[in-house]
């Protein structure tokens, strides 16, 4: 076999194989982000919460997000979203907003940014329970 032919078939099967790894990572990507999707956010009672600045986290590959979340006489009077990584889900930090106006985790998710969304609104959980 000529050495242009092995080179052709060695090409072609490294293409193959980061295929079907490429493959394989998204569809894990798409079952984690549909896993996000499923879980249920209970409101935060915030008369129980003390004046304080709380840190919080939450990530699911691809998205990554940190918040900071100051109470001040049981009310919400600030998030600060300290990291966001994300592709498309800058537009979800506007979620900020209707929590701060509504003083509740129990907000409607922003449209073209579902799970920036739900995951910002998973890092305020986390820093409040």
């Amino acid at each position: 076999m000529k050495k242009r032919y092995k080179v052709l078939i060695i090409i072609v099967i490294i293409v193959l194989v980061i295929g079907v790894a490429g493959k394989l990572i998204i569809d894990k990507i798409e079952r984690d982000m549909e896993a996000v999707m499923l879980i249920e956010i209970e409101d935060v009672d915030l008369s129980t919460i003390s004046d304080g600045v709380y840190l919080g986290s939450y990530k699911s590959v691809p998205i990554e997000v940190h918040v900071k979340v100051t109470i001040t006489n049981h009310i919400i009077t600030d998030i600060e979203i300290t990291k966001h990584v994300t592709g498309q889900g800058q537009g979800a930090e506007i979620i900020i907003d209707d929590i701060l106006e509504e003083q509740s985790l129990d907000v409607d998710l922003i449209s073209g940014a579902t799970y920036s969304s739900k995951i910002i609104l998973l890092a305020i959980k986390d820093a409040l329970s």
